[in-house]
């Protein structure tokens, strides 16, 4: 048991890593490229993070679930236990900021590099996307790091 529960937690560690990782390096990326308002660096970074997304996020987005759910019936742990419900339900709302994100991430890239190709100034429909991007990223970081504290922490 030991073997196959360490190599569980670790792949379930790893991907939560990557997880956070990836979500809090894309968005300091978006965050400064944005601050620049040169639509050609915007757009370079936002083809980078939309890439990031597909390549590491979306993965560890899939096995998150999938290696916390063996490691809850390994380890036997009731679901209605309360820490692990909180972290369920945490980990559907970070679900319910990041999809939208994905898209706004592609339409602030697309708007970006249409603005550069033109060189026409970012649209008032980037900066609406972009706030709306920037106020999902809160409930979504802060969603995670809850997470985290959760699964160290197993509070009763």
């Amino acid at each position: 048991m030991a073997g196959g529960y360490q190599i569980l937690e670790f792949i379930h560690i790893l991907s939560s890593t990557l997880l956070f990782g990836t979500g809090l390096g894309s968005a300091f990326a978006m965050w400064h490229a944005h601050r620049t308002r040169d639509a050609r660096v915007i757009a370079a970074v936002a083809r980078g993070v939309v890439l990031a997304d597909w390549v590491f996020t979306t993965p560890a987005v899939v096995i998150q679930p999938a290696t916390g759910a063996a490691l809850v019936m390994l380890l036997g742990y009731p679901w209605t236990t309360a820490w692990l419900l909180a972290a369920l339900l945490l980990y559907l709302l970070v679900g319910a900021c990041w999809i939208p994100v994905v898209w706004l991430q592609r339409r602030l890239r697309d708007l970006a590099r249409r603005a550069a190709d033109t060189g026409q100034p970012l649209p008032p429909l980037y900066h609406r996307y972009y706030r709306i991007w920037f106020a999902l990223g809160w409930p979504a970081f802060t969603g995670v790091v809850v997470i985290f504290w959760l699964m160290v922490f197993k509070p009763n």
